[in-house]
């Protein structure tokens, strides 16, 4: 598979994902212009869009997305909080697989302070590659072996999380975001034979370190990882 990230974090949330013949936007938390120059402008290419959650930095090009013709997938407590509908909206539900072209995807819960968001296992009858996405979640109850690449957010670490912020914004970072030691207690309890690459995603500008992170995550999986 292929991945292209044109953006990640609180300003922006948007990931490219292609297994050579079925190709899908995770998240659309830019503006459509910017999205549309990415992608030059090739709107048929996009097979759809699946988004977590209804924060903007991840669906904020939802409505225009749609007005050209692109399919949004999400569920439905996403739609009514964004307050989308229509025939290019797709309610999807939590473990309930369907299928975009030659991806099988499976939404799956994840914790956050919003309604029914979702993570996706996407797996290409193509290549044969089994992904992970998550993010905007502080743990994962399911754990996903035979994964060959993760995109998960690592939002801070207990060890890098900034002691000046105010309680109130750390108490939301501890609830509604993947800290480093949460994401790694999660490899530790899966099956990682076939992980090949690790995505890092959504970081803290304030409460991360990305050196850190990568070093650690590497030494647990061997496996190659990028910093979004």
């Amino acid at each position: 598979m292929k991945i292209d990230i044109y953006a990640s974090g609180s300003g922006g949330n948007c990931y490219r994902l292609s297994d050579g013949e079925t190709t899908v936007l995770l998240e659309c938390g830019i503006p459509c212009r910017q999205i549309m120059q990415n992608i030059r402008f090739e709107i048929r290419s996009i097979a759809g869009v699946l988004l977590t959650h209804d924060h903007m930095d991840h669906a904020k090009a939802a409505k225009d997305l749609a007005g050209f013709g692109i399919d949004i997938y999400s569920s439905e407590g996403t739609f009514k909080a964004l307050g989308l509908s229509g025939y290019h909206f797709k309610t999807v539900r939590a473990l309930q697989s369907f299928d975009i072209g030659t991806l099988n995807v499976f939404p799956f819960d994840v914790q956050h302070d919003v309604p029914e968001p979702l993570g996706y296992v996407i797996t290409s009858r193509k290549t044969g590659e089994r992904l992970l996405f998550f993010t905007d979640t502080y743990y994962l109850k399911y754990v996903f072996n035979g994964v060959d690449i993760i995109m998960g957010e690592v939002n801070y670490s207990l060890d890098t999380i900034n002691k000046d912020i105010s309680k109130s914004r750390r108490d939301r970072l501890y609830e509604s975001h993947m800290s480093l030691e949460h994401f790694m207690e999660f490899l530790r309890a899966s099956d990682l034979s076939r992980l090949k690459r690790v995505y890092l995603l959504h970081l803290s500008d304030d409460n991360s370190d990305e050196v850190y992170f990568k070093t650690e995550i590497q030494k647990l999986t061997g496996a190659e990882v990028t910093v979004c």
